[in-house]
């Protein structure tokens, strides 16, 4: 899928900008099919990569990671993308879990490893072959890597597209920059990159994604889709020239991540002068799962993450209301874990989200919170995603998280941590407990409050819920 997919891209796009570096240095399509190859003939040469070799590919979100990526994938080897954002400890659990043939760490060696002129021999198609593991943040503790096989990266492509029939027959795409918001081994880049050399894009590059920096980078080359997390839109409305910036260019924001605040949403709408769409997804299917319509209506738009993408079929556990979801894109498994696999992916390929959902009439769906997040007050089940829904709307509130803090009588009760609005006062529990009070039950409201400047974030911009719970235990242990 990958090395169709550069090829046709080089010998359609050739001299189009398929990459601008952070240092703006610019890579055309077909320079990086050129580089791809002489990378791969190196590697075979060099390291003995070839068909199902393991490798793991540690290095930074750059030009060099995307051709040797594509280079493996010439190879058929199996990539294993590490987060340069994750701490020593983190790297090396990851690679543990992969147990790779061959580690790829050091940017500068793979460049001069590259032999112009040379190419790899021709790879057979084979649908089953796997060509990526793409690991979790692992906010749960150890890693997980879900594997994608050419098949899941088809489906993924084909539903990116909007499209049915045969891929070879349908049409390539025209071009325009797309801004790269996440790091490059994440789901939204492992599994999407053969969509990105269909559309013919220009992927805009950065060192570590900043919201100033992001600001210039749309309205410099025009870009006419911001896609990225809540958190990372939220950041975009809080720099302080954004009103400067001609804009004019973006004609949508597609925001993953879990699902944004009614007020961010609305915010980023006027302020941008675009419709918002929400992408409920994970990295276990694929990045593809459900989205709010551009033309929604507010309910919709403001507390659903909308509906099933096409190609995608979701239903909800009778029992415990966990949201379930099949399709094409849905990992094939996890690496080198069966027993997590089974747990995870039914026999009919129905994937287990961990998170609890409520359809509505309409068929949307309102996430209430992930089966481990959740705690126990005095007997009662509190999902903290609920709860945050409605503090998020109190005004003094500009970000926040719900935590439980161990309790002798209820066994646990909530914490609100909360990041405290500009030029508001900070809230008292009273206060956001008397403003939720009309949509939460008694047991669900926080019965304390604590005040940071940030909520952590894990290497993949989400909320870091195992980190906050450690703060909160350690307060309530004296330490």
């Amino acid at each position: 899928m990958l090395p169709s997919s550069i090829t046709g891209a080089a010998r359609r796009f050739g001299d189009r900008a398929a990459i601008v570096a952070a240092d703006k240095t610019t890579i055309t399509y077909r320079e990086l099919d050129r580089r791809s190859d002489a990378l791969a003939a190196g590697l075979a040469r060099r390291h003995g990569v070839r068909e199902g070799t393991v490798v793991a590919l540690v290095l930074p979100s750059t030009a060099t990671y995307i051709a040797a990526y594509l280079a493996l994938a010439k190879l058929g080897a199996v990539t294993g993308g590490v987060n340069p954002r994750l701490a020593a400890p983190e790297q090396a659990a990851v690679i543990d879990l992969l147990a790779p043939d061959v580690v790829l760490d050091d940017a500068g060696a793979l460049d001069a490893l590259a032999a112009d002129g040379e190419a790899p021999p021709p790879l057979a198609d084979d649908p089953s072959r796997v060509t990526a593991v793409v690991f979790t943040s692992g906010t749960t503790g150890r890693p997980k890597g879900a594997v994608f096989t050419d098949s899941q990266l088809e489906s993924i492509t084909r539903m990116d597209l909007g499209l049915t029939g045969d891929l070879d027959a349908l049409p390539w795409g025209s071009g325009s920059p797309l801004l790269a918001s996440t790091q490059l081994p994440h789901v939204g880049f492992m599994t999407k990159l053969p969509w990105y050399l269909r559309l013919g894009c220009t992927l805009l590059l950065q060192d570590r994604w900043r919201a100033a920096d992001t600001l210039r980078l749309v309205a410099e080359h025009r870009v006419p889709s911001i896609g990225g997390v809540s958190a990372q839109i939220g950041l975009l409305l809080r720099v302080p020239e954004l009103d400067s910036y001609d804009l004019s260019c973006v004609q949508s924001l597609i925001v993953g991540g879990g699902p944004s605040p009614p007020e961010l949403v609305r915010e980023a709408r006027q302020r941008f002068g675009a419709p918002y769409s929400i992408r409920y997804s994970s990295t276990e299917c694929g990045g593809v799962g459900t989205g709010t319509a551009f033309d929604a209506d507010d309910d919709e738009a403001l507390h659903t993450v909308g509906r099933p993408r096409p190609g995608v079929h979701l239903r909800l556990d009778p029992d415990r209301g966990e949201v379930l979801l099949r399709s094409g894109a849905v990992m094939a498994g996890y690496w080198r874990d069966p027993e997590l696999t089974s747990a995870t992916l039914d026999a009919d390929g129905w994937l287990r989200t961990g998170d609890l959902g409520e359809l509505d009439v309409r068929g949307c769906l309102r996430l209430v919170g992930r089966t481990t997040d959740m705690y126990i007050r005095g007997g009662y089940n509190v999902h903290p995603q609920e709860v945050e829904a409605v503090l998020l709307e109190h005004p003094a509130v500009a970000d926040v998280a719900m935590v439980p803090r161990a309790d002798p009588v209820m066994g646990e009760i909530g914490v609100a941590v909360v990041v405290v609005a500009a030029g508001q006062a900070v809230p008292t529990v009273d206060a956001l407990r008397a403003f939720a009070a009309p949509r939460l039950a008694a047991y669900k409201l926080p019965e304390a409050v604590r005040v940071v400047t940030e909520l952590p974030l894990t290497s993949m911009d989400k909320l870091d819920r195992r980190a906050l719970a450690y703060v909160e235990a350690s307060r309530a242990g004296g330490r």
